[in-house]
C-alpha cells in the first residue's frame, strides 16, 4: 500500500551555515560597524540567541536572518518569533526558538486536515511524524497538495514516498 510520511524537520548544518552567512553579513554591513551584534546558536536546544544595542538592529538582523536561512532551504515558518526581546542592560537580548520536529498539537491539526478533506487515506501520528497512506498514489499526491495549500503555520516537508 502506497505511503508517505509528514515531517517538520530543521538541519543543523543548514541552520549553523544561515547563522555564520547572517553574522558575516552583519559584520560587513555599514549601518552595523561598530555596534555591539552577537548570533550564537545552540545546536542541541536549536536556539538562536542574538544581542544587539537597539531594537531597531534586532529587527533589522532578524529580517537578515530569516532572508540568509530562507536561502538555506530553511522556511521562515521554522522561526519563533512571538517571543518579544527583553532589554538587560545597554543590550537587548532575544531567544530565537527553531522549530523542529511536529509537536503534538501540530499532528492533530494535520490529521484533522487530512480527515476532513474526504480523501481515502489513513493518516496516523507516529511521534514526531504523520504517515498517510492510501490505496492510490494520486491521493497521496491529493493530500501533499491539500497540506500545502492550507496554512498550518509550520514548515513541512514530505519524505519516505513508498509504492
Amino acid at each position: 500500500m502506497p505511503s508517505f510520511d509528514i515531517v517538520s524537520k530543521v538541519e543543523a548544518q543548514s541552520l549553523d551555515n544561515a547563522v555564520n552567512v547572517t553574522t558575516k553579513e552583519i559584520t560587513n554591513r555599514f549601518d552595523f560597524k561598530g555596534s555591539h551584534v552577537v548570533i550564537n546558536l545552540d545546536k542541541k536546544e536549536f536556539v538562536i540567541k542574538i544581542e544587539t544595542e537597539d531594537d531597531m538592529k534586532m529587527r533589522q538582523l532578524l529580517d537578515v536572518l530569516v532572508s540568509r536561512a530562507h536561502k538555506q532551504g530553511i522556511a521562515p515558518e521554522a522561526f519563533d518569533l512571538s517571543k518579544e526581546g527583553s532589554q538587560s542592560g545597554k543590550f537587548w537580548k532575544k531567544d530565537v526558538m527553531v522549530k523542529n520536529g511536529l509537536k503534538q498539537e501540530d499532528a492533530k491539526k494535520i490529521v484533522k486536515v487530512i480527515k476532513d478533506s474526504g480523501l481515502k487515506v489513513q493518516a496516523s501520528i507516529n511521534d514526531d511524524m504523520v504517515r498517510v497512506t492510501g490505496k492510490k498514489i494520486d491521493d497521496l499526491q491529493a493530500v501533499i497538495q491539500l497540506c500545502r495549500s492550507s496554512n498550518l503555520g509550520i514548515p513541512l516537508q514530505y519524505e519516505n514516498m513508498r509504492d
